[in-house]
């Protein structure tokens, strides 16, 4: 069929007519431009597509806007760069000269602050201190209440606590973590720190108070670098079910002895199979029959007029008992029955019953272990303390018990007694000092006794020295004095040589008597005489300075007790000067000059000596006006020093 073309117009419009009504009908929005746009009523995000270019409305520039600085030398050459591919490959930037620091050397993940926080000053570092808490136990016939064991854990990394509780095996109770860790805030709203915990004080926590005891060895050193005085540690206290429950382990491990009646029926049973009983103390007699332990000790007794007294204690290891002996010493005023306490058991307590014939516990013996030197025991109310032993009980507690009884031993040894006695008043210079202390001493006074054998030996000798007054007085200078000594008594007598036109008549300076020595305060004797020797006779200083030949003789003939006068100890004095050319010269030399070198070397020479030397070896003076010498070659032949010429 065919249609014109106006037909066809028409019926394509009824066709878009139809369809709009349709689609109005079953509202369905845009149907009728599916596929040409987006349908109305949707709220989707969908960006419209679009190929249009759009030019800005200002063609200007940044820079001609001068919003960006201007380009420079360096920023052309970079720009430049990128003509060539890869141009980042090549080109490096160069660094300005910036002075190294040491953070940079240190990596990052190794630096560490300047004031380092507690987590990392503190990591891993913890306080420990060891204490415990009372808890109340009820409804229970063997204990009230019950010591819980606890050690307090500080982290000093973030300042938190923890507590722990040791698992005790069948304890009945759970234990372990007491406390998980966390901040413990205290009563006034601040938390609890390590300056809050003390040994010896108590801390509450949640509740529970908590006594400490104790710390450990990290805790204790931690105080003490920071100058804190940390207390030392507490005895923990042990309640009544620990000590039952440490008894009750032991008894199953056996660690226990077993009992008195157990060993009885072991002995019955052993009867019964044939098997004869051993005789304990039997037994013991036989091992150690006359083997004593002895003893000494004393008791102070400090009941009126009591004094101390010595013992004696006598252990028998036979059968365990114990003798105790008085130890009197001479003139003691004392009975002479030694027995203190008779041989037979020694307990550590006595007592005695209220009741006759009443039953009551054996009070427990002392046996060895328990007497120990220096240690003190009770015996009936009296403190014996031992202070020595023989070597029969050291050697036996040394063998059997490793103990050294000498190490305990205490000197008892008493101080002599010194009596004050009245000193006699002094002399008044009447008569002898010995008269006048004889009539202080007795009442019906003796004559003091006389040296018959000195008196027989030096009767009629007298020692006399030439001497000099040195007091400084001008007159005085001149006047010469001669004392005697007469050794059958020992008294000094002192005369005054009459010099012509002196001032001083001469004769007696001092009477014949025993003179003190204001030096010593002792009486002068002849060994205070001695050639240059400065003594103090009637107040006045006396300068020795001649001898008379007998004086000498006599003093030589008695090298010992004058050694001024022996030339074999003057010639010693000189042995460091034996190197000395004047000592090795055989013509001598003058006393004056041996005088001179001695005092050189740091010997201190008396003129008694030189004298001594000049007498045994030296030569005369060959006129008056020459002095006397001393040859240096036989001093050190008489000292040892050199050989003599004839060997």
């Amino acid at each position: 069929m065919l249609f014109s073309a106006a037909t066809v117009v028409q019926k394509w419009g009824d066709i878009l007519a139809m369809t709009a009504k349709l689609s109005k009908s079953i509202s369905l929005p845009g149907l009728y431009k599916i596929g040409t746009d987006k349908p109305k009523g949707f709220t989707g995000n969908a960006r419209t597509t679009t190929l249009a270019f759009k030019v800005a409305g200002n063609l200007k520039s940044q820079v001609d806007l001068k919003r960006t600085p201007a380009p420079t030398e360096h920023s052309r050459y970079l720009a430049s760069l990128m003509k060539t591919g890869g141009w980042r490959t090549f080109y490096k930037e160069e660094e300005d000269d910036v002075p190294t620091k040491e953070e940079d050397i240190v990596p990052k993940n190794m630096r560490h602050p300047r004031l380092s926080p507690a987590w990392l000053k503190h990591e891993k570092q913890v306080l420990r201190w060891y204490g415990f808490f009372q808890e109340t136990v009820t409804e229970s016939a063997m204990e009230n209440s019950r010591y819980r064991h606890v050690y307090i854990m500080y982290f000093m990394e973030d300042g938190t606590v923890g507590i722990n509780e040791p698992k005790v095996e069948n304890s009945g109770m759970p234990q372990g973590n007491f406390l998980k860790r966390q901040k413990v805030q205290k009563e006034d709203g601040t938390y609890l720190g390590p300056d809050d915990i003390h040994i010896g004080s108590e801390v509450t926590i949640c509740g529970h108070t908590f006594h400490i005891c104790g710390c450990d060895r990290f805790t204790r050193w931690f105080f003490e670098e920071n100058g804190v005085a940390i207390e030392e540690d507490e005895e923990i206290p042990i309640d009544t079910w620990q000590t039952n429950y440490r008894i009750q382990k032991a008894r199953d491990r056996g660690g226990l002895p077993v009992t008195k009646g157990v060993m009885d029926d072991k002995a019955v049973m052993r009867a019964l199979g044939g098997i004869p009983p051993v005789e304990k103390k039997f037994a013991q007699f036989l091992l150690n029959d006359r083997k004593v332990l002895r003893f000494k000790g004393y008791w102070d007794d400090h009941t009126p007029y009591g004094t101390r007294f010595y013992f004696i204690l006598h252990y028998y290891l036979a059968d365990n008992t114990v003798e105790i002996n008085e130890a009197h010493c001479r003139n003691s005023g004392r009975d002479g029955w030694p027995i203190f306490m008779k041989r037979g058991p020694l307990h550590k307590s006595n007592f005695v019953n209220g009741i006759p014939a009443m039953l009551s516990a054996e009070a427990p013996r002392y046996l060895p272990e328990d007497l120990k030197v220096g240690d003190s025991i009770n015996v009936w109310g009296r403190k014996v303390v031992l202070y020595d032993c023989d070597d029969f009980t050291r050697k036996f507690y040394l063998d059997y018990l490793g103990v050294d009884q000498f190490d305990g031993r205490i000197d008892v040894s008493e101080k002599p007694v010194t009596h004050l006695k009245l000193t006699p008043p002094p002399h008044n210079g009447i008569g002898k000092a010995e008269d006048s202390l004889l009539n202080c001493t007795m009442i019906q006074p003796k004559p003091p006794k006389i040296d018959l054998e000195r008196m027989l030996v030096y009767g009629g000798d007298a020692l006399r020295f030439e001497c000099k007054m040195i007091n400084g007085e001008p007159e005085d200078e001149l006047r010469r004095l001669v004392i005697a000594f007469y050794p059958a008594d020992g008294e000094m007598a002192a005369f005054e040589v009459p010099i012509r036109n002196s001032g001083h008549m001469g004769g007696r300076f001092s009477e014949k008597r025993l003179l003190k020595n204001p030096d010593t305060g002792k009486y002068f004797t002849l060994s205070d005489l001695f050639v240059g020797q400065v003594i103090t006779i009637a107040a006045q200083p006396l300068q020795i300075v001649r001898a008379d030949e007998r004086c000498l003789q006599f003093l030589e003939a008695r090298p010992k007790e004058f050694p001024y006068a022996d030339p074999v100890v003057c010639s010693k004095r000189l042995v460091p000067l034996a190197e000395h050319p004047e000592m090795q010269d055989a013509d001598g030399l003058s006393p004056d000059r041996l005088k001179e070198i001695a005092f050189e070397a740091g010997i201190s020479m008396v003129d008694h000596e030189i004298i001594t030397l000049l007498r045994s070896c030296g030569i005369p003076a060959e006129s008056e006006s020459d002095q006397p010498k001393v040859i240096g070659p036989k001093v050190l032949e008489c000292a040892g020093v050199l050989q003599p010429a004839d060997s």
